[in-house]
């Protein structure tokens, strides 16, 4: 995969520790092996995306195995509509979803993440793949050279997704459902809400090949309930009871429920 500089958007050349353009920017590569693309002009904060908390909370939820039957529904959808080339995921994490995908496709793999923290943890387990610390608003991955895009729990952004995806490419999408861990939220918020959300959003460009609800039942119990909290938004949401409601928890039994959306790239632009 042809990555771009994300100051000039000219082509970038490996070397034997940096990457390079002919405008003459260079981007270093770490020492555990990941490349940061994200310039401080398309930040919004300091630090942004997840912090190294929650990347180790993720990674020590992720390595119970609980959350492994959205990663085989994933590896699974891509089988059946014969993915192909390379893949990008976008917003990879500390890179539990995408290297196992690419691993069961045998499909070479770039993880791309706003969080250095995220991507800086990936590249210390997952040798193989490329990892690069970008924006998902301006990915810095030539046009067209992506066979599967795939962005687990994260942003959709049709218009970059299109045009960084191949002919046919397929763009997998997983979304929470509105039924998703339910147990928690009933621990930590007062009172719920129920907001109609769309699970299998119309987007322009891309043509909706498949829909799959994946829905299963898990018991956790002790540091884990706080590792679930961590790697979910309403860590940022939950207030003073709710947290010492959630602290006085042992053990939690929970739903996670989601939706997996197939996409294949259509060949009209988006508008």
């Amino acid at each position: 995969m042809e990555f771009l500089c994300p100051i000039c958007g000219g082509s970038l050349t490996r070397q034997e520790k940096r990457y390079c353009c002919p405008g003459g920017h260079s981007f270093d590569i770490a020492r555990q092996g990941y490349v940061n693309l994200l310039p401080v002009q398309q930040k919004h904060s300091m630090d942004p995306g997840d912090t190294r908390e929650q990347v180790l909370s993720r990674r020590a939820f992720l390595d119970t195995g609980i959350y492994a039957p959205i990663l085989e529904a994933v590896t699974e959808a891509a089988r059946k509509w014969g993915a192909s080339g390379e893949i990008l995921d976008v917003g990879c994490g500390e890179g539990y979803y995408c290297a196992g995908l690419s691993k069961a496709l045998g499909l070479p793999l770039t993880g791309v993440d706003i969080s250095k923290e995220a991507v800086r943890w990936a590249a210390g387990r997952y040798k193989g793949p490329n990892w690069l610390c970008a924006t998902a608003a301006h990915l810095p991955v030539k046009d067209g050279s992506v066979g599967l895009l795939t962005s687990l729990f994260a942003l959709t952004l049709e218009g970059e997704f299109h045009r960084v995806l191949g002919p046919r490419g397929l763009f997998i999408q997983v979304l929470a459902a509105p039924d998703h861990l339910l147990g928690l939220k009933s621990i930590i918020y007062d009172q719920l809400t129920h907001k109609p959300k769309d699970s299998t959003p119309d987007l322009p460009g891309f043509t909706l090949l498949e829909s799959r609800k994946v829905s299963f039942g898990f018991t956790i119990a002790g540091e884990q309930i706080p590792w679930l909290l961590s790697m979910t938004p309403h860590v940022f949401r939950i207030g003073k009871a709710g947290a010492q409601r959630l602290n006085a928890t042992q053990v939690l039994s929970d739903r996670a429920s989601c939706v997996v959306n197939v996409y294949r790239k259509q060949h009209s632009p988006v508008g």
